[in-house]
């Protein structure tokens, strides 16, 4: 028996289309299931699936429906998708809408990257806190380079602006800001990549230091890419 692990053209249209039933009014847009899920499946732990439905379709009562239960098998599906992409070291291709409704339009990448950061906000525990975040010390090497990865994501949103107004710091105009914007686009997809195996990473330390649990050399990694621990995470 085949299991089927990757959504085919034809079921992400019609995920696309549940998502915009009368009886999932509040779900997520496709784009913002994408990038939240992205999140969701990262973090100091998963954010478990029961919680992830009820966000991407509004509330937990939405799967009662019968588009709301359609549209949960084929989210489960799109969530071991990009959980397999993520592993890999693939990045994902990004679904995004156009910001009019002209589809030649340039790519609108603002509710992608505010759906993730809403993942982040609402994971069962916090991202920082996790890396020992603390006001009163330097930040470390771990919680440098997750801030390093998260970037394109505050630049994308606004973010990174609005912080640097609130700090009376300048900030990029003109081209300098279409240029930065730019590469930002460009980053995003590996930027989610390596938060993701970063996280796991740091999950698989955690567990050796307070579990005293081992991951053998020629064990599969345990972040799901498939290859052994010592070709993935273990080179690090």
């Amino acid at each position: 028996m085949t299991i089927q692990t990757a959504l085919t053209d034809q079921q992400l249209l019609r995920l696309e289309q549940l998502l915009e039933e009368p009886a999932l009014a509040q779900s997520m847009r496709l784009d913002e299931v994408q990038g939240y899920l992205c999140a969701a499946l990262s973090g100091p732990q998963a954010t478990p699936e029961a919680l992830w439905l009820s966000e991407a379709l509004g509330n937990a009562e939405a799967i009662a429906s019968a588009a709301g239960g359609e549209a949960a098998d084929l989210l489960r599906l799109l969530a071991t998708q990009l959980q397999a992409e993520l592993a890999s070291g693939e990045p994902p291709m990004l679904l995004l809408y156009a910001q009019d409704e002209d589809e030649n339009s340039p790519s609108d990448y603002v509710p992608w990257c505010q759906a993730y950061l809403h993942g982040i906000d609402s994971a069962p525990a916090g991202w920082f806190e996790a890396l020992g975040a603390n006001d009163d010390k330097e930040d470390s090497d771990e919680i440098a380079y997750l801030d390093e990865q998260l970037f394109p994501l505050f630049m994308l949103t606004g973010d990174a602006a609005a912080a640097a107004a609130a700090a009376g710091e300048e900030w990029l105009s003109g081209r300098d800001l279409d240029h930065m914007r730019n590469e930002c686009e460009e980053k995003l997809p590996q930027a989610v990549t390596n938060i993701y195996r970063f996280w796991v990473a740091q999950r698989s330390v955690r567990t050796f230091r307070h579990e005293q649990a081992r991951i053998g050399r020629n064990e599969p990694c345990p972040c799901g890419s498939g290859m052994k621990y010592k070709r993935c995470c273990g080179t690090a």
